[in-house]
């Protein structure tokens, strides 16, 4: 018998259409992928200070110039450079040779004029002179007194001595070389240490997430500096000066910190962060910042969700605190935070959410004795019913 054309096309067809019905009852045989575990952190509206750390630098609380009045050569070093002096301690001499014989001409002509003076004192009593002639004595005098006290005064400054309590720097000029007064009479600078000096200027930006928007000396509760190790000075410190006005070339306000440096740990330049304590921050969050996922867009955390599936959340972020970013807003309470396995999860995807675990704990998701909870059933619980807070 022969088909038709016509028929040749049914057959085919209805081959191709039992085909794909047979496929899609094929039984799957693949493995589903499994629940991923998750560590979660129930969060919890707390307080939290509010801080800013800024990039700042030690000086010293006085830095003094220790310079020649007297010119001359100089020719003894007292103190070795770096040494702890105290005022009126001698550092440096200049020659003496030439301020002594000065003084001694000058003693001489004022030995010399009160004598005269007293002389005519006597005749001007016997209306001997007139009194023209012992005023002009008696000023003579007291030129000749006068530039005897300059001349003692020249033969003192010979011996330059500590003006203040510090530490000496470096020496500016050598023995022998040749000092003159004026611009080119700096010898060395002397720096009080204790207390020491912290410099650091805030910009419009940091100055905006003050109490009121700008910083004022009653919202600056507490001052502590944060070395360069991380660790933080033993001592508070406290503003001892703030700027009035913005440096129009910066966009930043002037600060200055004072902090105790009793036992000279730190030195001036040393580089270190001043952290401002403004307040306090009610009904926040914090969040470990490994739970943040930045983005160009937003701020995002990774909750799970009653049906325990991933669920991304906007959050609006505030400052560092320790390990945490402060959450000032996006939150409710009772949310629970996924804390890690963040870059595998997926919005919507199944999780086994666990709390975190303490030290001794059995881990779970995987581990021996422990079954990760699953899609659906409550997750995230602690043996006692309770979920563990944010920040614990």
């Amino acid at each position: 018998m022969r088909i038709s054309y016509r028929d040749k096309l049914a057959i085919t067809g209805c081959l191709l259409l039992v085909g794909m019905v047979g496929c899609s009852e094929a039984p799957n045989t693949g493995q589903q992928m499994p629940v991923l575990p998750v560590t979660v952190i129930a969060v919890e509206p707390q307080s939290a200070p509010r801080v800013l750390e800024i990039t700042a630098q030690t000086e010293g609380a006085k830095e003094t110039e220790v310079r020649a009045r007297v010119s001359g050569l100089l020719m003894r070093q007292f103190y070795q450079e770096g040494d702890m002096v105290k005022a009126g301690q001698p550092l440096f001499l200049i020659d003496r040779a030439s301020y002594e014989n000065a003084y001694a001409e000058a003693k001489a002509r004022a030995d010399q004029t009160a004598r005269e003076r007293e002389r005519f004192k006597r005749l001007l009593d016997m209306n001997a002179i007139s009194r023209k002639e012992y005023d002009d004595t008696a000023s003579a005098d007291d030129m000749a007194q006068a530039a005897l006290r300059q001349a003692a005064l020249n033969l003192s400054w010979t011996n330059v001595t500590a003006p203040v309590d510090g530490i000496t720097g470096r020496a500016d000029k050598s023995v022998g070389n040749l000092i003159s007064a004026g611009a080119d009479s700096l010898l060395t600078v002397i720096r009080q240490n204790d207390p020491i000096w912290v410099r650091f200027s805030l910009s419009e930006s940091e100055s905006a997430k003050l109490p009121g928007g700008r910083l004022t000396p009653g919202a600056i509760t507490g001052v502590e500096l944060v070395l360069a190790d991380g660790s933080v000075y033993e001592y508070p410190g406290q503003i001892n000066f703030l700027a009035s006005s913005i440096d129009t070339t910066l966009g930043t306000q002037q600060i200055r910190a004072e902090f105790p440096n009793p036992e000279g740990r730190l030195l001036p330049g040393q580089f270190a962060r001043a952290r401002l304590i403004a307040g306090e921050y009610e009904n926040v969050y914090l969040i470990p910042q490994v739970a943040i996922l930045q983005t160009p867009q937003a701020n995002l955390v990774m909750l799970a969700d009653a049906d325990n599936k991933v669920a991304p959340r906007p959050v609006k972020l505030g400052e560092w605190s320790g390990k945490n970013w402060i959450v000032l807003g996006g939150l409710n309470p009772g949310d629970r935070v996924i804390v890690d396995n963040i870059i595998k999860l997926r919005p919507g995807n199944p999780v086994a959410p666990h709390p975190p675990q303490t030290q001794g704990q059995p881990g779970q998701g995987g581990q021996p004795g422990q079954q990760p909870s699953q899609p659906g059933q409550p997750g995230g619980q602690s043996a006692s019913g309770g979920t563990p807070q944010a920040g614990q």
